[in-house]
């Protein structure tokens, strides 16, 4: 009777696990068919498709579904993916911004107000919190690769506005813009 147990055991552990990793990859995906649309197909062209693919990349998402998300762009021309940013304040006063991508404007703006709402928060109008908020690019390197100096010189030849050195990584910030291009000097 252990045996069954044990399998069992394994049956539900590995279930939920792929229930996890299958969620993420399905973001992953609809992230890298809306970018391969609204631009080129070739991530080295495609910084918003690039950085898609180096996420699905990290999350260990195989080649095949990457290549097959690409290939759905071009195929499913009628339902269109938009990305749409709402902006409101939680409870005591706390600037939030939310980046959406949806297929349905109505039922997002929806989801997120009751959100907002059920949370002691309230929804506010385009640009009432953008402007407490910066984009960074940040890129993360940890301490045993390379040396404080070191990373202090590559992050001002590349044109990195910032290197911080914390105790396990150096943090890198520049422009959102920018991020390729510091990340590969």
């Amino acid at each position: 009777m252990t045996g069954h147990f044990k399998w069992a055991s394994i049956k539900h552990s590995k279930g939920k696990a792929d229930k996890q990793r299958s969620k993420i990859f399905s973001k992953l995906s609809k992230e890298i068919s809306v970018a391969a649309k609204l631009g080129e197909k070739d991530p080295n062209m495609n910084p918003r498709l690039r950085s898609a693919v180096q996420a699905a990349r990290s999350a260990n998402m195989p080649k095949d579904n990457i290549e097959r998300a690409i290939d759905k762009s071009s195929a499913n021309t009628q339902s269109t993916f938009e990305k749409i940013r709402y902006e409101g304040f939680g409870p005591d006063k706390i600037a939030v911004i939310v980046e959406t991508l949806t297929d349905n404007k109505n039922r997002t703006a929806s989801n997120i107000r009751t959100i907002f709402q059920k949370n002691g928060g309230n929804l506010g109008t385009q640009g009432s919190a953008a402007h407490n908020f910066n984009q960074l690019g940040i890129i993360k390197i940890d301490k045993s690769e390379i040396s404080d100096e070191k990373i202090l010189d590559l992050a001002i030849e590349s044109g990195a506005d910032e290197c911080i050195s914390h105790e396990d990584f150096h943090e890198i910030q520049c422009a959102m813009s920018e991020i390729y291009n510091v990340k590969k000097k």
